[in-house]
């Protein structure tokens, strides 16, 4: 298992499209891909629970993964956490 922590960047937080192309690319690892806000863990392969942490600019959010490929997965996801996506 590996995790890190990240602050997300985008003005908007995490709305609708950045969580699905989140979600869209988390789905493509055949590991568990997990985020934790706080005291809530979510299924970070579902946008509804995505959703549910309500990320905003500025917060911390930190991404486990956990079996195949779970290296790959951290630094391609981790990577999207931290990204500006065009409105």
């Amino acid at each position: 298992m590996l995790t890190q922590t990240y602050t997300v960047i985008h003005p908007s937080g995490f709305h609708a499209r950045p969580t699905k192309i989140f979600v869209h690319a988390a789905t493509q690892f055949p590991c568990k891909v997990s985020l934790i806000k706080g005291a809530k863990k979510i299924n970070a392969k579902s946008s509804l629970g995505l959703l549910s942490l309500g990320l905003k600019q500025g917060d911390e959010v930190t991404l486990e993964v956990d079996g195949e490929r779970e290296a790959e997965a951290l630094e391609e996801l981790g990577a999207l956490l931290t990204k500006i996506y065009e409105e």
